[in-house]
């Protein structure tokens, strides 16, 4: 496991999670505690290392199943009293530099860089998405997603949230990605820095990619950095005959700095007949 800012004594409670009591206040206060360090961004579920492989703390993802199991429920309301609900996790209650439009919800746990903007949207606990991101209305932050930055998560698009096993790697969105309308990216897969992913894509851990130039297959479940991906078909022969498996397609790849350029990513796309 990588070094963690959450205390040893996590691990503790996950161990005796059968036997320590609920109502006992020092497990309570650590939990919180622990909590509370994602919350502030002091500690997060995960990095990309020097390397670039998805560094994972185990540790964290531990603190908030426990939060889930031993935190009681109670009732909770925004500060204007519009917006009452019943659970173990309130929504944050601190989102300092952050625009959020009325709708926006996040569970405390979650963090937030200043310079987000959400539309009303959906952030769970343990996400964590950097500056100059805009969550877009109805899109979703499942638990553990990790959102870079100036990422664009167009409407009705969603991360998936990836709690069990512990050492699974959630779903990481790097820096200056567009994830188009309605795309789902789910299961931990992972989309690098800068690729674009068409509307209604669907990428799994186990989606195939493949490169529309050359017909070569790239590693599944992830799109190459400056990538411009949509999602496909390819036919496969069943015991009742043949029929299209989803996959995803890499149409082109972006300059450096590309990234930014929003009519480069729209001409890319609609020459061959794809909106954003």
């Amino acid at each position: 496991m990588v070094a963690s800012a959450l205390p040893v004594l996590i691990d503790d409670l996950w161990a005796e999670a059968d036997t320590v009591s609920p109502d006992d206040p020092d497990v309570q206060r650590a939990i919180t505690e622990a909590i509370e360090l994602l919350d502030q961004g002091s500690a997060r579920v995960a990095h990309l290392g020097h390397d670039g492989d998805v560094q994972v703390d185990e540790r964290a993802k531990k603190a908030i199943l426990l939060a889930l199991r031993f935190l009681p429920i109670r009732p909770h309301h925004t500060e204007d009293g519009r917006l009452e609900h019943a659970d173990r996790i309130p929504l944050k209650t601190r989102m300092d530099g952050v625009r959020v439009v009325p709708g926006a919800l996040a569970r405390w746990g979650s963090h937030l860089e200043p310079g987000v903007v959400l539309m009303p949207s959906f952030t769970n606990i343990g996400a964590y998405i950097g500056a100059g991101t805009m969550i877009d209305t109805w899109a979703t932050v499942g638990s553990c997603a990790q959102v870079g930055r100036n990422v664009h998560l167009a409407g009705g698009a969603g991360l998936g949230g990836v709690l069990e096993p512990a050492q699974a790697a959630p779903v990481i969105v790097e820096d200056d990605v567009f994830i188009g309308s309605r795309a789902i990216v789910v299961e931990g897969a992972r989309v690098r820095k800068g690729a674009k992913l068409g509307a209604g894509v669907i990428l799994t851990a186990s989606t195939r990619v493949f490169d529309a130039t050359t017909g070569a297959e790239l590693p599944r479940g992830e799109v190459p950095a400056r990538a411009v991906a949509v999602g496909s078909t390819r036919i496969r022969s069943f015991p009742g005959g043949e029929f299209g498996m989803p996959c995803l397609l890499i149409l082109r790849y972006l300059e450096p700095g590309q990234e930014h350029d929003k009519l480069a990513l729209n001409d890319a796309l609609r020459a061959h007949g794809i909106a954003t």
